[in-house]
C-alpha cells in the first residue's frame, strides 16, 4: 500500500507536462505564464516541507499519510470548478493544494517504507518503491495525452471565430481535464479509505516533540557539503522540471510532431531513459565514486543541452532523451553526498535539501523568460545548461573527499 503512493504521486507529477501545453492554448498564455504550473507545484514543497515533518512527529506516519491523501483528493476535485469557471488562477490553486498533499506523502512515505521489514533490506524496499515512481513517469504522459489533449480547433480555426465563439471553444477544451482528475480523486479516496482501516506498524519519530531548536538550521548550514547540496539540488530540480515540463512544446517546435506523438516520446523516450539510467547508474557506482560519476553525467547533460538549443528533428529529440538518462542519478547522489557524515545535523540537513526543490518553481520561469525574449523555445535550454554546470561544480567539490564513497552509502541515505 505504501508503494501505491509512490506510483500515484509520480503519475500526477508527470501529468504537468500535459497540462502546460493544454492550458497554454486554452488561456492563450506565453511560455513564461505557462511555467506558473510548475511554480504552483514546487512552491508547495518549500512551504510544506517543515510542517509535514512536524505533522509526522506529532500525529504519526499513518495520520500524516491520511492528511496528505486528503489534500491530494481535494486538489484533484478542485479541477472541476476550475474548468467550469475557466479561470487559470483556479487551476494553479488546485495544483498547489495537490502538491501540498504530495509533500506530506513524500515526507512520510520515503522514510517509513524503510521501516517495513528487516533493516538490511531497507535499501531494496526503497528502490522497489522508487521503480514504481519511474513507471508512473513513463505511463502518465502517454495516458494523460489521450485523456486531456483532445482534438480541438486549430489556431487558424480559432482566429476565424468570433470572440464569444472562441471563448466557448477554449472553455470546452479546458473542460477535458475534469474526467481524468475526477478519476484520480476517486482513486485517492479509495486508497485513503484502505489506509484508514489498515493497521500500520508503529514507528519511532511520532513523539509529539516540538520543532527543532532554532539554531539547528544554522548549524546544519555551517557544513560546506550541506550548503553546496542545497544549492545543487535547487538547480537540479529546476533543470529536471524544465526538461520534462516543456518537452511537448519543445518537441512540437523542434521536431515538428503532434502533441500526442510528443507525449509518447516523453513517456517511452524520456521516462524510460530516466528509469534505465537510474538502474545503470546504480550499477556503475560499484566501480566509480558517486561524485565522479555525477560530474561526468552533469557535463554530458550540459553538452546535450547545448545540442538541444540548436538541433532539429530527430537529433533534437535524441538530445533531450539523453539528458533524461543522465539526469537520473542526480537527485539521490546530491542528496547522499550532501548529508554524508553529517552526524547530528543529518535530519535538518535532509529537510533543507528537500526544501531546495523549490528550484522547480523558479528555474522554469527563467526557461520561459528566455524563450519569450528570444522568440525561440529551444533557446530556453540555456537554463538547464546553467543548472547542469552548477551540478558539475558541486560534484567537482565533492569528488576529492568522496573518492572512496561506495554506492551503498549513496543509495541508503537517499529519501527520494
Amino acid at each position: 500500500m505504501i508503494t501505491t503512493l509512490f506510483f500515484m504521486w509520480g503519475f500526477v507529477h508527470n501529468l504537468d507536462p500535459i497540462l502546460i501545453p493544454h492550458l497554454r492554448k486554452s488561456f492563450n498564455l506565453t511560455v513564461l505564464q505557462s511555467a506558473l504550473v510548475d511554480s504552483a507545484v514546487f512552491i508547495a514543497y518549500f512551504v510544506m516541507a517543515l510542517p509535514a515533518g512536524l505533522l509526522i512527529r506529532k500525529a504519526g506516519y499513518k495520520n500524516a499519510m491520511l492528511c496528505g491523501l486528503g489534500l491530494f483528493a481535494v486538489g484533484a476535485l478542485l479541477f472541476i470548478p476550475a474548468a467550469d469557471t475557466h479561470r487559470y488562477a483556479f487551476f494553479l490553486g488546485a495544483l498547489f493544494i495537490i502538491a501540498c498533499g504530495l509533500t506530506v506523502l513524500e515526507t512520510a512515505a520515503n522514510p517509513y517504507i524503510t521501516l517495513l521489514g528487516r533493516p538490511e533490506l531497507a535499501t531494496q524496499r526503497l528502490n522497489l518503491a522508487q521503480s514504481f515512481n519511474g513507471l508512473a513517469a513513463t505511463l502518465a504522459p502517454i495516458v494523460g495525452a489521450r485523456a486531456i489533449l483532445v482534438d480541438g480547433a486549430s489556431e487558424a480555426q480559432l482566429q476565424a471565430m468570433s470572440d464569444s465563439a472562441r471563448q466557448a471553444q477554449l472553455a470546452a477544451e479546458a473542460a477535458s481535464v475534469k474526467g481524468p482528475y475526477l478519476a484520480i480523486a476517486l482513486v485517492i479516496m479509495l486508497i485513503a479509505l484502505v489506509f484508514y482501516f489498515l493497521k500500520l506498524p508503529a514507528a519511532a519519530g511520532a513523539s509529539g516533540h516540538a520543532s527543532p531548536a532554532s539554531g539547528a538550521i544554522g548549524r546544519a548550514l555551517q557544513r560546506p557539503s550541506i550548503r553546496r547540496a542545497v544549492i545543487a539540488q535547487f538547480f537540479y530540480v529546476g533543470a529536471q522540471v524544465c526538461v520534462f515540463s516543456f518537452f511537448i512544446l519543445y518537441a512540437s517546435r523542434a521536431a515538428g510532431i503532434s502533441q500526442i506523438r510528443a507525449a509518447d516520446y516523453l513517456g517511452w523516450g524520456c521516462g524510460a531513459a530516466f528509469v534505465v539510467g537510474r538502474f545503470a547508474g546504480t550499477c556503475l557506482m560499484k566501480y566509480f565514486a558517486p561524485a565522479r560519476l555525477l560530474l561526468s553525467y552533469a557535463m554530458a547533460s550540459a553538452a546535450l543541452s547545448a545540442v538541444a538549443m540548436f538541433a532539429s528533428g530527430g537529433a533534437a529529440l535524441a538530445a533531450v532523451i539523453g539528458i533524461a538518462f543522465f539526469m537520473s542519478i542526480m537527485f539521490p547522489t546530491i542528496f547522499s553526498l550532501g548529508i554524508r557524515d553529517a552526524g547530528a545535523d543529518t535530519e535538518m540537513g535532509s529537510s533543507l535539501i528537500v526544501m531546495s526543490i523549490v528550484g522547480g518553481a523558479v528555474l522554469p520561469l527563467l526557461f520561459g523568460a528566455i524563450s519569450d525574449a528570444t522568440q525561440n523555445l529551444q533557446f530556453g535550454y540555456a537554463a538547464p545548461l546553467l543548472c547542469f554546470l552548477v551540478i558539475a561544480w558541486f560534484a567537482l567539490r565533492e569528488a576529492r573527499p568522496a573518492a572512496s564513497t561506495t554506492s551503498t552509502g549513496s543509495i541508503e541515505t537517499c529519501l527520494n
